[in-house]
């Protein structure tokens, strides 16, 4: 029986690292980047620290690829040969994304698309981009993949320290994070998506120091008993904070089974601004 001819794809705010959109042959929706004098795409002609050294000057605003570049890229999996696509976006809560891409496979008829609404953000979402390369690579049959993508939903969380919430109250992003903490107070909220896939507040910590500290004890009642998991740590121009976390994750969960780093893309480091550290937990059992 032929191995079925399986394509992935994911879209740029799924912020899966570099590494695993190479080794699973991913094909990349990427997010348009917009400033008052240029439109740039996500991750291609603009990196995260050409976002966060420009912020003082402007803030810009991130925009859905059009239809026709989501096409395009359907024209080129079909043409690499392949008969199905297992699409990966972050939260139809937080982007359209999900949404235009699932209209436009609907009139694609050539291709058997399943399009995989995240509930989830950033590493959270790129998680789940990562296990159906790994479904696809171990050759498992369309139903059972997406029967297996379909329960991850629920399995994945995110937990973002963010150093300030302007940027997502000036993306409108600010989802049901209460925008009323004090910076007098240093009150830092810890940020999830909920079921819905809208960001919510999770906890408010005072000063940096706690909210690090808070965020890694989320992770660790998230994965409660569970045996088998994935964690990811991921940052906003916050690097060595990142690998002091990647540190203690390792010593607190030596039996996790993948222990990804990266950094957050360009499109969702305009909407958390410099200093973000997120954490992202993938449960298996």
């Amino acid at each position: 029986m032929n191995k079925e001819k399986i394509a992935l794809l994911v879209d740029s705010c799924t912020d899966v690292p570099d590494e695993m959109i190479e080794k699973y042959n991913m094909f990349v929706i990427p997010l348009k980047i917009i400033y008052k004098d240029h439109v740039y795409t996500d991750k291609v002609d603009i990196t995260a620290e050409d976002v966060y050294q420009n912020l003082t000057t402007e803030i810009p605003s991130t925009s859905l690829p059009d239809g026709q570049e989501i096409t395009t890229i359907f024209d080129k999996i079909k043409a690499e040969g392949y008969q199905k696509v297992i699409v990966v976006t972050i939260s139809s809560g937080l982007s359209g994304t999900n949404n235009l891409v699932r209209l436009i496979a609907e009139q694609y008829t050539s291709l058997d698309v399943f399009v995989l609404d995240t509930k989830n953000i950033g590493i959270g979402s790129g998680m789940q981009g990562t296990q159906a390369g790994q479904l696809i690579a171990e050759g498992l049959d369309w139903e059972t993949i997406k029967t297996t993508l379909s329960a991850t939903i629920a399995k994945s969380k995110v937990f973002f320290c963010v150093d300030t919430l302007l940027y997502l109250q000036k993306g409108g992003r600010i989802g049901l994070v209460s925008s009323i903490l004090g910076g007098a107070l240093n009150l830092r909220p810890i940020i999830s998506c909920n079921t819905d896939g809208v960001y919510y507040t999770v906890s408010k910590v005072r000063g940096r120091k706690k909210s690090l500290a808070r965020a890694v004890q989320l992770a660790t009642e998230f994965i409660g008993t569970h045996k088998r998991f994935n964690l990811a740590i991921v940052d906003g121009a916050a690097k060595p904070e990142a690998k002091e976390i990647a540190k203690e994750l390792q010593v607190l969960f030596p039996n996790a089974e993948a222990i990804l780093e990266g950094p957050v893309g360009p499109a969702l480091g305009v909407h958390t601004g410099p200093g973000l550290i997120g954490i992202g937990i993938q449960l298996l059992d």
